[in-house]
């Protein structure tokens, strides 16, 4: 069986691994800063707060903004569960907007959903291509959107407009104007959960990159602290001699990063351009060469004039195809011995997000994607032979259910 996404490992991460064994220090210490300073470095960012997951990244970021009960906060209805459930947890209301055909957020749509409620947008980039970051930060910055806005909390003062927090979850490495993604919106968030192009087990980052007046080493120090039960002093920082006495400055969370997790991180981020991506990026490349010759396939937007994706999902489609006829092809596809996935169930179609009365007719771009589409797999070790046989057993699943082949 051909997996979908294993994990690149490799002697050197588990050497790596096990001199943070032999070192003694397994939770948030040494490695866990250097990974964080490497990441900003990499995205050109000022500062970089490591957690054990995007989703509480996202989460403590709306917090900080002072997102609650009575908020809104806008995001495409076709992401996973997670973006919207952090909105969920601040206590405010998620406002779903529909997509454009690559998947990204409708900006028109968007625009018609804004309110005097609206505190923050959160794009996603879905399998790694980036939004129109260009018409969104225009969009925010426009003097009627602006007068709608009504802040309550020192940061949304501060900022004087919606937040822009760009649910980055796939986009490690993604171009957006010449510029890696993290330095785009004011706030990014990477996942490196285990599927992810450049994992460490579980974990995520937040990327922050807010403009003046704020200062980002303050607001990493505060995003630390909610990540360490609200302790104004992490572990590494009370081995210092005399160091020892802290305080508990508010309710905060358990989300920090550990060295082990680190460790991987560190290893597979040194080599995440040269090898990973480039090696993504030409099964990409194989995938559309062979479907681009199908009147009834679909190949996805991974590049264009402004944006180039970091190759984390190829999201393939069937033209003309149901829901039902897409699940078919991939049951035919599974009996080929090659796993595929679907990314993703758009959120009106989950039992959490019906039963608070969002309905799936609404966002009709989200659902005819989703009805067709198909994840293709793709990962590092994945060889040419494999990517051949993948490709094979599309059709034939295809001819078998639809046939015009």
């Amino acid at each position: 069986m051909i997996p979908f996404s294993p994990p690149k490992i490799y002697q050197e991460i588990i050497d790596e691994v096990v001199d943070t064994l032999k070192s003694g220090w397994l939770t948030t210490g040494p490695k866990t800063k250097l990974f964080e300073r490497n990441l900003a470095d990499y995205c050109s960012a000022p500062r970089v707060l490591c957690l054990n997951s995007s989703t509480i990244g996202m989460e403590l970021t709306l917090r900080w903004f002072g997102v609650g009960p009575g908020d809104e906060v806008l995001l495409p209805a076709y992401t996973y569960c997670s973006t919207a459930n952090v909105v969920v947890h601040c206590g405010a209301k998620p406002i779903m907007v529909d997509i454009n055909d690559d998947f990204s957020i409708n900006i028109k749509d968007l625009k018609c959903k804004l309110s005097n409620k609206t505190k923050a947008i959160i794009p996603v980039d879905i399998a790694g291509l980036p939004c129109d970051y260009d018409s969104l930060i225009e969009l925010i910055n426009l003097p009627e959107v602006k007068s709608l806005y009504r802040p309550i909390t020192a940061e949304q003062k501060m900022l004087g407009r919606v937040l822009l927090m760009d649910d980055a979850a796939h986009s490690l490495g993604a171009i957006y104007n010449g510029k890696r993604i993290g330095t785009i919106a004011d706030v990014s968030v990477f996942s490196f959960h285990a599927v992810k192009n450049l994992t460490t087990g579980e974990g995520g980052a937040i990327v922050l990159n807010l403009p003046e007046p704020f200062n980002n080493d303050d607001i990493y120090a505060s995003l630390n602290t909610k990540s360490l039960h609200g302790q104004n002093k992490d572990a590494l920082a009370k081995t210092q001699k005399g160091n020892w006495r802290y305080d508990v400055v508010e309710a905060g969370f358990k989300a920090n990063m550990t060295d082990m997790a680190a460790s991987l991180g560190l290893v597979e981020l040194k080599y995440y351009d040269s090898e990973t991506i480039t090696r993504r990026k030409e099964i990409f490349r194989q995938y559309s060469e062979a479907f681009n010759k199908e009147s009834w396939a679909k190949v996805p937007l991974y590049k264009d004039a402004n944006r180039e994706s970091s190759y984390h999902l190829y999201l393939f489609r069937i033209n003309d195809i149901t829901e039902d006829q897409r699940d078919a092809i991939i049951a035919e596809i599974f009996e080929q011995e090659v796993s595929v996935n679907v990314h993703y169930q758009p959120l009106p179609m989950l039992t959490q997000y019906k039963n608070m009365g969002y309905k799936m007719s609404d966002y009709p771009i989200s659902f005819k994607n989703y009805s067709c589409e198909i994840s293709l797999p793709v990962y590092y070790n994945l060889t040419d032979d494999q990517v051949l046989k993948v490709i094979q057993a599309v059709k034939k699943a295809y001819q078998k259910v639809v046939g015009n082949v």
